[in-house]
């Protein structure tokens, strides 16, 4: 195992802080809940809990969006092996379009929640409140740059998304979801204005109709 070094350590500590904030009260299973996909003109939106052991260290992880998808990649196997329990939770592109896309990613993330195999005494969130949902839960703005279990759960709900997109790139090949995963780039609007919309895309969308 490679050694940690004292900065990465100390960033760490800073990234576990509200977990142990949460430990100190007297809660044990903290899960973090962050989403994916709530930009992009096409696809699903994904969301994730993760519920990490108590005291853990992931050297490199951070927020997904600062991260290299080869990193991201490495981490997704790291946390899937370390952590206690995963959820994932997908709405697909129609509900987005039926529901909104700000409900669609609070579905998600209550999708997510469910699917873990232990439910979480207290959760973390990035930025949202969850209505309805039973258990005490503290949304914190930029969560996935200042929470070590949001963070991860970032990570697992942008490489599973990521993964996905690679899926529809083989079935819709004209518009290069492997390279954009459905985010408005200009090469994606030209085959839009082409090609129109397929099946994934969201009618809502300014841009996509």
């Amino acid at each position: 195992m490679d050694l940690i070094s004292d900065e990465e350590i100390d960033r760490l500590e800073n990234l576990s802080s509200f977990e142990r904030e949460a430990y100190n009260a007297g809660y044990n299973l903290i899960a973090g809940v962050d989403e994916a996909g709530r930009g992009p003109l096409a696809g699903p939106v994904v969301a994730s809990a993760v519920i990490l052991p108590k005291g853990i260290y992931i050297p490199s992880i951070d927020d997904s969006k600062k991260l290299s998808e080869k990193k991201r990649e490495q981490l997704y196997e790291v946390i899937s092996k370390e952590a206690i329990s995963i959820g994932i939770g997908i709405v697909d592109e129609k509900t987005i379009d039926e529901i909104n896309i700000l409900q669609a990613a609070i579905k998600a993330m209550k999708i997510a929640i469910g699917g873990l195999s232990q439910k979480p005494d207290f959760i973390l969130t990035d930025a949202v409140s969850l209505p309805g949902i039973n258990i005490p839960h503290k949304p914190i703005i930029k969560g996935d740059s200042k929470s070590i279990s949001i963070a991860a759960a970032s990570i697992i709900a942008k490489v599973t998304r990521d993964r996905l997109m690679y899926e529809y790139h083989k079935k819709y090949p004209a518009y290069n979801f492997i390279s954009n995963k459905g985010y408005g780039t200009a090469k994606h609007l030209e085959m839009l204005r082409k090609h129109g919309p397929c099946e994934i895309h969201r009618r809502t969308f300014k841009g996509v109709v």
